[in-house]
């Protein structure tokens, strides 16, 4: 299961500090941007801002996890900005299509997520559409929260009603969580506080990397 760290952050200069960390331990950076509306709070970030880390970290894939309404809107800037992997919202959709296509367009992958308050069975139409799924196994935007507990009956349900379907999990990740979502299938773990909250990233980056 591949362990990427996530910049969740409120501020530009603790999330060039986070991102600049993170570059130097591992070849993927998942970058949450919340717009304060699909979600209660508006964290850093914008294409223009992001494209001076991505042209300045050319071998790192940035993934770009966008809690914001009407996604369809914003896609391209990110693309054009360097993301090589999209993720929007199944409750937020309203074009389904239209993103995978746009994706495809820049050479970049997409991503469809899910909230853990919606049922799961209604992103089942939407997955074709999309390269991989995203559970979210917290609600949108406040870092720190806790696990979700229905998150492996959630992976069973994907496993078993879609063949090939790739998971990644966002949210609570840490040693013992990911050991138990990678035990389930998920094949991608977000970890933000997990790893920036500790006294050394990169350690707490290799210590879930071994679990």
């Amino acid at each position: 299961m591949l362990i990427i760290p996530g910049i969740d952050c409120f501020d530009e200069q603790t999330a060039t500090d986070h991102i600049n960390a993170a570059a130097g331990f591992s070849e993927w950076i998942h970058i949450d941007i919340a717009d304060g509306k699909f979600t209660p709070i508006k964290t850093w970030g914008t294409p223009q801002e992001f494209s001076i880390f991505s042209s300045q970290f050319s071998k790192i894939s940035f993934e770009i996890h966008l809690m914001a309404n009407d996604p369809e809107k914003v896609v391209e800037d990110w693309l054009k900005a360097g993301a090589k992997r999209i993720i929007v919202h199944l409750e937020a959709l309203k074009d389904p299509g239209l993103v995978a296509e746009l994706c495809k367009k820049y050479g970049a992958e997409s991503m469809i997520s899910i909230l853990p308050t919606t049922p799961i069975g209604k992103i089942l139409p939407y997955v074709k559409y999309f390269d991989y799924v995203q559970l979210l196994t917290v609600s949108p935007g406040l870092p720190g929260q806790k696990f979700g507990g229905d998150t492996v009956n959630r992976i069973n349900f994907l496993k078993e009603n879609v063949p090939g379907v790739r998971i990644e999990i966002d949210g609570g990740i840490n040693p013992e969580t990911a050991r138990l979502v990678k035990d389930a299938g998920a094949e991608i773990a977000i970890s933000t506080s997990y790893i920036f909250n500790s006294s050394n990233p990169r350690a707490a980056f290799d210590e879930l990397n071994k679990s």
